[in-house]
């Protein structure tokens, strides 16, 4: 993947299966967010090829909802290609989002955001949902709330979860398996338990110390 004359990506593989939760860490710059936008067909790959059995539902960095819209307009548009437009699915995942139908998005808290942009994407009926930063902005409780929501999901549905996220220790907390991104290039993978051990690991991602 290139921006011209400079190189993204360079031989990144990655895959997910069905039912995994899967994270891709990595400091600002590494190329997290790029490889998302390729996967879920925002950018075009210089080369290399991108498959996929399923569909793909991406939640973007910094939510982009659609501020002037209500909570449930928001969640309608996700469904856009969907045979059902019905939101019911999403407040019975994120109860609090109910009362909030007919508000406007742009007045709700960050964390009410981030719930309806993620249903906004379940909308879509995906079999790989895809997240970009999923703790950004975000109080710890909230960002603890809504990863119990996605847990949940991943455990009743078998829906795949790519969690693309700087912060390490939530991802890995979360997901069973793991890849780290550095500079455009793929230095580490494996079980998150064995990385969360990793010396280099802790270094750059967890403070220097052992996750319990």
């Amino acid at each position: 993947m290139r921006y011209g004359a400079a190189v993204a990506l360079d031989g990144v593989g990655i895959s997910v299966e069905r039912g995994e939760m899967v994270a891709l860490v990595g400091a600002n710059g590494a190329g997290k967010t790029t490889l998302l936008n390729a996967l879920s067909g925002m950018l075009v790959p210089s080369a290399g090829r991108i498959s996929c059995s399923g569909r793909i539902a991406h939640v973007p960095e910094g939510r982009e909802l659609f501020s002037d819209l209500n909570v449930d307009d928001n969640l309608r548009i996700g469904a856009w290609k969907a045979t059902s437009r019905d939101p019911s699915p999403v407040y019975e995942l994120f109860p609090q989002l109910q009362p909030l139908a007919k508000r406007r998005a742009g007045g709700l808290s960050g964390g009410e955001q981030q719930m309806v942009a993620i249903g906004r994407a379940l909308m879509a009926k995906p079999d790989l949902l895809a997240i970009d930063e999923l703790s950004q902005g975000l109080a710890p409780n909230i960002v603890q709330e809504i990863s119990r929501h996605l847990v949940k999901l991943n455990l009743e549905t078998g829906l795949a979860v790519l969690l693309v996220e700087q912060n390490a220790r939530l991802a890995l907390d979360l997901c069973t398996r793991a890849y780290v991104l550095e500079t455009g290039r793929i230095v580490e993978e494996g079980p998150s338990s064995r990385l969360r051990e990793d010396p280099a690991v802790q270094r750059a991602y967890l403070g220097g110390h052992l996750v319990s």
